[in-house]
């Protein structure tokens, strides 16, 4: 039970942060829809990731760490969860404020990383206890796909309110080149990776307060005319 609580409680209580923290918090169907979305992508995820490593395999590809980096992982799964931004987020009437690029994107890049740590913890033979490998999957891969899409909301945010194409690219780059990064070094130099997550973390947090001191303008501004 303590090992299935650590495997999930992580990235639901990173969500639930994010969620509170809006001001005009997001109708719970909202957050569930997108979380749940986020969850079923793993699927066409892991298909596309085992799919792609076979193919590049074949062609002799063999330099398996850059292989499970930026050329399967994070362009495979990056992209699907931009999909669901796009697909599904973009067109929805309560993605109607800044702060809930951010709000949104953490919820479909966290319900991705439920099911796919569930799946690590569970059924890849890591060579430690499955309750040490998912307090350290809590503690890193977690926090790395929450910050990922937390970049990825932000910049899918200042592309649907200020509509600059660039900002819909950084949109899927940033948090590929991230995710890449993370990959890279989790196998060779695990400090490295770390440190970009930390450091990724510390201009998503001030991000996440900009839009806040926004919402809370907005709110006074709300509060006078009524």
């Amino acid at each position: 039970m303590l090992q299935l609580l650590v495997t999930i409680l992580p990235s639901l209580i990173i969500v639930l942060i994010f969620v509170k923290s809006d001001k005009f918090q997001e109708p719970n169907q909202s957050i569930i829809k997108i979380f749940i979305y986020g969850i079923i992508i793993t699927i066409p995820a892991f298909i596309g990731n085992t799919i792609m490593f076979e193919v590049f395999r074949g062609f002799g590809f063999e330099n398996l760490n850059l292989l499970n980096s930026f050329l399967t992982a994070a362009p495979i799964e990056e992209g699907l969860k931009f999909f669901v931004l796009y697909w599904f987020v973009y067109k929805m009437k309560d993605f109607n404020e800044p702060i809930d690029g951010m709000v949104y994107g953490v919820c479909a890049s966290l319900g991705f990383a439920t099911l796919e740590n569930y799946y690590y913890v569970y059924h890849i033979d890591s060579g430690i206890e499955p309750l040490y490998f998912a307090i350290l999957r809590s503690l890193s891969t977690i926090p790395a796909h929450g910050v990922f899409g937390a970049f990825m909301g932000y910049f899918f945010m200042k592309y649907s309110f200020v509509r600059k194409e660039k900002n819909l690219f950084l949109s899927f780059f940033v948090p590929f080149l991230l995710h890449g990064i993370y990959n890279f070094f989790v196998g060779v130099f695990f400090g490295v990776s770390l440190v970009v997550i930390i450091v990724a973390w510390f201009f998503a947090i001030k991000f996440f307060l900009i839009m806040k001191k926004k919402q809370k303008i907005k709110k006074r501004e709300y509060e006078k005319k009524i």
